[in-house]
């Protein structure tokens, strides 16, 4: 049974849910693409034809404007366009509006990031339960189903987590996620997806679960190096991240840290932005008497991750690097995905950041769908059966990867 979908967003990452979306309309059924820039939907509409990625041409394929901010203009165009699905890669802000309107108007729910308020940084532990669990009774009683953090990271890295425990270890110890991106965009500075999100999140201070408790320390505090599959050798920086504050409540283990890869022009292009209050998030006024507030006019000032995508070289390496046991004896794994920039942008016409995050909410999307994740409640995608999500990605665009250590 053909389920319609609902994409919110017009970014990146949209970008790509849609042409995965329309590859697979044969179980997907009529797709719609709606964010508060029409002529944003649009262009990606032409963009899935450029590339003859439409499989069933005779599904419909259309652009809606819509501001989700207010729940009832969300509740009106599900009800409209009669989606059963509704994939929100829109701003995170959006998404406790976006997930009231799917409990309202009886659709199932995934997104991509936990939620996060305009005026909140540094959000209390774990962050999920601030927002998003509490609705988790609401899609039990409803019968419905929400997916959370079904991007790559979070999302693909959890079912890592599950796949591992499940198939490799009886008893899981350390988690350490690590994310590389070993391409070139050739820009001075540029964020891979919404910069206003991107430097929030590095600006936070640094929150992890080690011997199974809450520490944190400052943003780029921590680091260590790391030899990775196929990009090779890189400084890896500690951070806080989604994933960790699921996995350290749903999974039984001691340590699950996130680490990300940064070069030392981007730091310095960073400190150099905070040191200034080019990153705050509070509106100021200037001498002329206007308003603003700092990050987004920065935001305003760099590249539109999407139109990165062209030009973009190198190759993005993200997995676990996973202890535990095994048998009574001691092992570890590294998990992971090699994804290349050039060959996206072949298929997709974009780059590897919006690609790896994009593949995976389609995947949960088709899984739902046919029925193997349509679990009918509110779950992380640690608490799911991992094999068909892995299965399908292999099968869709990303291929896991395990080496030994």
């Amino acid at each position: 049974m053909k389920k319609n979908v609902l994409i919110i967003g017009a970014g990146g990452v949209a970008h790509v849910v849609a042409h995965k979306c329309a590859q697979h309309n044969a179980v997907l059924g009529k797709i719609c693409i709606a964010s508060r820039t029409l002529s944003k939907c649009e262009q990606i509409i032409d963009s899935i034809h450029r590339k003859n990625n439409l499989a069933d041409v005779n599904q419909k394929l259309y652009a809606k404007q819509l501001d989700a901010s207010e729940i009832a203009n969300v509740v009106k165009l599900i009800q409209e366009t009669q989606s059963e699905i509704v994939i929100n890669v829109g701003s995170a802000f959006l998404n406790m509006s976006i997930m009231d309107a799917c409990i309202e108007a009886g659709a199932a729910y995934i997104d991509t990031a936990v939620h996060e308020e305009i005026e909140v940084i540094n959000a209390k532990y774990p962050w999920y339960a601030e927002f998003e669990w509490p609705k988790r009774d609401l899609f039990k009683e409803k019968g419905l189903t929400a997916i959370l953090g079904a991007g790559f990271d979070p999302g693909v890295v959890n079912a890592y987590c599950a796949y591992a425990l499940k198939h490799e270890f009886d008893k899981i110890s350390v988690i350490d996620i690590m994310d590389i991106n070993a391409g070139d965009h050739g820009k001075f500075f540029a964020t891979n997806f919404d910069p206003e999100i991107n430097l929030r999140e590095i600006l936070e201070s640094v929150s992890y679960w080690e011997d199974r408790q809450w520490k944190e320390c400052g943003h780029h505090a921590k680091s260590k190096r790391y030899d990775f599959p196929v990009v090779g050798e890189h400084q890896v920086y500690l951070m806080g991240h989604d994933e960790i504050h699921s996995l350290a409540i749903n999974l039984d283990v001691d340590t699950v840290r996130f680490w990300m890869g940064f070069s030392d022009h981007y730091i310095n292009c960073f400190n150099v932005l905070k040191q200034i209050g080019l990153l705050n998030h509070n509106p100021i006024t200037t001498t002329e008497g206007l308003e603003v507030v700092p990050l987004k006019v920065v935001k305003a000032c760099l590249p539109d991750p999407a139109s990165l995508a062209s030009g973009y070289t190198g190759k993005t390496c993200i997995g676990n690097l996973i202890t535990g046991e095994k048998d009574g004896v001691e092992k570890s794994i590294f998990i992971y995905n090699i994804c290349d920039h050039e060959k996206c942008y072949e298929e997709v016409e974009a780059q590897a950041i919006s690609y790896t995050a994009g593949v995976p909410p389609v995947a949960a999307a088709i899984l739902i769908a046919n029925g193997d994740w349509d679990v009918k409640t509110m779950v992380n995608v640690e608490e799911l059966n991992p094999d068909p999500f892995i299965n399908l990605l292999n099968e869709i665009g990303l291929q896991t990867e395990i080496r030994q250590e």
